[in-house]
């Protein structure tokens, strides 16, 4: 088992390794996108400001108020849109001129992160903002980013090889290699659904109580 592990971590290391020039470019995509949604909820006006805060301090009532929730439904609405960003991301990359609505997706999936992120800590403090960024958001996010990173490499990886070499028997064994993989990396997505459900919202849960 031990042996196994090490394996799956040097496979991992090697890939990386492989396609560093790519994941640098798929994360600061990432970033950049981050970026402008800390940017964007820090030039909003105050009547929008306002709509926010009512908004957050109306969730965390609920969640304060919530009884039992419902994780069957919960579980399959987050593994299908996981899966579907996956999709995505795949036919894109499948695709030359599909890879700008790849980095498109990177950058707006970033700029979700960072807009909720400086919302909850703009909101209702660092402290606080922070506890229900970690209980609600971090342990999914661990996995959820790597792996649609490393589908967006894949896609990437797919193009140039595309370009740099047009014949069909490369682009048809090229294109199930990105298939296989992003394959493996959307069952990293559906792991960070469950994680998502069952862990995060019952922490959230708890955090909430003392915000």
């Amino acid at each position: 088992m031990k042996d196994k592990g090490i394996r799956i971590k040097n496979t991992i290391k090697q890939h990386i390794a492989n396609n560093l020039k790519e994941y640098i470019i798929v994360t600061i995509i990432f970033i950049i996108g981050i970026f402008l949604g800390v940017l964007f909820i820090n030039n909003v006006g105050d009547s929008e400001k306002q709509e926010i805060t009512g908004y957050l301090n109306s969730f965390i009532e609920k969640m304060k108020n919530i009884g039992s929730l419902d994780y069957g439904e919960l579980l399959k609405t987050s593994i299908w849109q996981n899966v579907l960003t996956a999709i995505v991301i795949w036919f894109f990359g499948t695709t030359v001129i599909g890879i700008p609505i790849v980095f498109g997706i990177l950058i707006y999936r970033g700029f979700c992160l960072g807009y909720t992120i400086s919302t909850f800590i703009s909101t209702i403090g660092i402290a606080k903002g922070l506890a229900f960024v970690f209980s609600n958001m971090l342990l999914q996010t661990v996995i959820f980013i790597p792996a649609i990173l490393a589908i967006s490499v894949s896609g990437f990886k797919l193009y140039k090889s595309i370009v740099k070499d047009k014949r069909k028997e490369n682009v048809k064994i090229e294109i199930i290699r990105h298939t296989i993989f992003s394959a493996l990396m959307t069952i990293l997505l559906c792991l960070s659904s469950v994680v998502e459900v069952f862990v995060s919202n019952n922490l959230l849960k708890i955090i909430v109580k003392y915000l």
